[in-house]
């Protein structure tokens, strides 16, 4: 049965000023799951309205008080569990077991942002003058502009949110049109029904042909003091380009291009077991999945084997089947271009170990590759589906070597069962994030998550996450009158 929503502006649920609708489609099915106000520059302007006379009432509000919001907000997130897994199924063709993560990782970011609401915030500053007291204080800056996207979008939703509210800030979110339910329309009526007061957070849908224009609303309205976007780097480039032109902080948390690492002292079942989850959860499609295996040369061949056959056996197809691994992905064109990298890389001389083919619809096998020549579009690109590559490499410093030779870093796993091994190699790898035993997936709210060069700039989780949505201030006290040359 089709769902209908609209958006949600000063705490109603509103059509768009234009009357227009869009529709949302189950990846596997093909069908149309939800149909959802298309929102445009009017109704952009009506929510920052909404926001923006919202926030002093909200800045101010007992920190104890929204600590509870966002303690109630959680155990309902966590209440409706199956609710939210069969949103996921529909949206974003995700399986259950990645449902189930992102109901418990974004229930842990709730309650991340309820305890940053009474956590100290600020410093006490030595003064130059006799009797001086000097303060930096943390306080919030207003409108927050966020962008949430489908891959993982309970966990993503909530981030895009939570940390801004936290600070004390009102929020107005634009979600991917991919899943705008999931990481937009249920995350807010999860905060609404916990007791978010009406304006403080805003979520404008869209028609996919209108985000442009939407987003660039948003970003220029003057209202607005800082955004933030996870998704593409190609679109995290013109977002951040807008919020330069307006001079506007901007957290922005993009793609990547993900090693795992087997250094020579690995245990290689561990590291079948590890790869294997790290590359194929979600069919590939998070910003820290492992595009590139790099196996030292006295281990390739064996943990090629076991890789590929273990690789082999994942089923793809219906994510609402208990033993689907690989789900469709967000859509055909998303399997047709993960298709179109395999093939462009066999056709420059690449190996295909297993999977390749033609998708079914948006479900694409899990694929292995090997001798990807560097002229192939995947040795660059982010391949964001089940798709993997597979190196061999002769020492610690060529395994450097090829897992930065990217513009990208995000994250990083090394394999070794020697941790000072890992760290040493770890330190040298030009990510934001780097696991050592362990694969490239992984997400805590109280970590700093983000990534460097085109996998973006400032931090989400704990308490940078805070600080990135937040103002330092300088407040002096002068506990004696001071003495003035004139």
């Amino acid at each position: 049965m089709t769902i209908t929503r609209e958006l949600l502006i000063g705490g109603k649920d509103v059509p768009a000023a234009s009357g227009r609708t869009t529709e949302d489609l189950d990846p596997y099915t093909g069908e149309v799951w939800a149909t959802v106000a298309a929102g445009g520059p009017e109704d952009i302007t009506r929510a920052v309205d909404a926001a923006h006379g919202a926030f002093p009432d909200w800045a101010a509000l007992s920190p104890v008080e929204r600590r509870r919001i966002f303690l109630t907000a959680a155990d309902l997130l966590e209440a409706r569990t199956e609710q939210a897994a069969g949103i996921m199924a529909h949206e974003a063709g995700a399986t259950r077991p990645w449902a189930y993560f992102n109901v418990g990782l974004a229930a842990g970011i709730l309650r991340e942002a309820a305890a940053a609401t009474t956590a100290p915030r600020g410093e006490v500053l030595s003064a130059q003058d006799e009797g001086g007291l000097g303060l930096a204080v943390r306080e919030p800056l207003g409108v927050v502009a966020a962008f949430a996207p489908w891959n993982a979008p309970l966990i993503l939703g909530v981030r895009a949110v939570a940390a801004p509210l936290a600070a004390g800030n009102t929020v107005v979110v634009k979600p991917s049109e991919d899943a705008p339910v999931a990481c937009g329309l249920f995350v807010a009526d999860l905060l609404r029904e916990a007791g978010l007061p009406d304006g403080v957070l805003n979520v404008v849908t869209n028609a996919p042909q209108d985000a442009a224009e939407v987003a660039e609303a948003l970003i220029a309205d003057p209202r607005v003091r800082a955004v933030n976007f996870t998704g593409s780097t190609e679109v995290g480039r013109i977002v951040g380009t807008l919020a330069a032109r307006h001079l506007k902080p901007v957290v922005l948390e993009l793609g990547g291009k993900n090693s795992v690492i087997v250094l020579e002292d690995a245990d290689v079942d561990h590291a079948v077991d590890a790869a294997v989850f790290g590359v194929f959860l979600n069919a590939g499609q998070i910003c820290m999945s492992a595009d590139r295996l790099l196996v030292h040369e006295s281990l390739v061949e064996e943990f090629t084997a076991k890789f590929t056959a273990k690789v082999a056996s994942l089923r793809a197809g219906d994510p609402s089947h208990p033993h689907t691994v690989v789900g469709p992905l967000v859509s055909p064109d998303a399997a047709r271009r993960v298709a179109a990298l395999i093939k462009d890389a066999v056709d420059r001389g690449a190996a295909l170990l297993t999977g390749g083919g033609e998708p079914d619809g948006a479900v694409h096998p899990a694929t292995v590759l090997s001798g990807v020549p560097r002229d192939a579009e995947l040795y660059r690109a982010e391949a964001f589906g089940p798709l993997v590559t597979i190196a061999g490499f002769a020492d610690d410093d060529t395994a450097v070597a090829l897992a930065n030779d990217t513009e990208h870093g995000l994250t990083a796993g090394v394999i070794t069962e020697n941790a000072t091994h890992g760290l040493t190699v770890a330190r040298r790898l030009r990510t934001g994030i780097v696991h050592i035993n362990d694969q490239t997936v992984a997400d805590e709210p109280q970590a700093p998550f983000g990534g460097f060069q085109a996998s973006g700039y400032g931090r989400f989780g704990g308490r940078w996450g805070i600080e990135a949505f937040s103002n330092t201030r300088w407040l002096t006290v002068a506990t004696q009158q001071p003495r003035y040359p004139f």
